[in-house]
């Protein structure tokens, strides 16, 4: 069964929400004392995590960014803000999807579904490792590697990496991506893989590859090959 922590502080969509998640035989936890995020994170160790922007003491962007200093874990924001700024944000802090309140439930259960499948199913998958200009790719561990160090990527930065380098010095287009990471791009914004792209990217430099990932403009990205 999958573990889902629910930082939400507004109780009726709590319960709501839980009774939802709870008929598709999720486990979902909530939150008490907003003085203590992490430590109900540590002890649940959740598949996944929603967080609500809005919320006591200190807001969603800050609770990411201490989980992301622990873990890799899917995370998808909540707002109710009609803000742009708010989902380039979530996506900068390394958050797998955004939705934005109100919301239907069937549109939440299908991301969540999505991630779970894309996430858990990968990793299982995927236990080798792949060499690329010379830096190390590790699939299960979502890490890059080389004599410059090693970078940690969110699940949707690898599975992006992934189809770059599976396909490299061919053009990728930003349909295929999005349909691989989100599966239903109705959904998605155009600007959330740019976002993901844009982060990966600024990884990938600081191991001296910061031009490795080119943008086709108009069709796609490409990942260069092998000089």
């Amino acid at each position: 069964m999958f573990k889902l922590l629910l930082i939400e502080d507004d109780q009726t969509l709590f319960h709501e929400m839980v009774e939802r998640l709870s008929q598709w035989s999720y486990e979902v936890h909530g939150i008490h004392d907003f003085s203590r995020v992490m430590d109900v994170f540590t002890d649940v160790d959740p598949h996944l995590v929603i967080i609500d922007i809005q919320l006591p003491k200190f807001d969603g962007f800050h609770w990411c960014r201490m989980i992301r200093e622990h873990s890799n874990v899917p995370i998808i924001f909540l707002s109710s803000r009609d803000h742009p700024t708010d989902m380039v944000m979530s996506m900068n802090l390394g958050a797998d999807d955004f939705v934005q309140k109100p919301f239907h439930f069937d549109v939440l259960i299908a991301k969540i579904q999505a991630i779970l499948r894309r996430v858990y199913n990968y990793n299982t998958e995927q236990n080798e490792l792949k060499t690329w200009l010379g830096a190390t790719i590790d699939y299960e561990r979502n890490r890059v590697s080389n004599d410059d160090g090693t970078v940690e990527l969110t699940k949707n930065e690898m599975l992006i990496l992934k189809q770059l380098v599976e396909r490299k010095s061919k053009i990728v287009s930003r349909e295929e991506i999005i349909h691989r990471l989100w599966e239903d791009e109705r959904f998605v914004s155009d600007n959330t893989l740019t976002v993901n792209v844009n982060r990966l990217r600024k990884k990938l430099a600081d191991l001296g590859l910061g031009d490795a990932i080119e943008t086709k403009v108009g069709q796609g990205y490409v990942a260069r090959g092998e000089s």
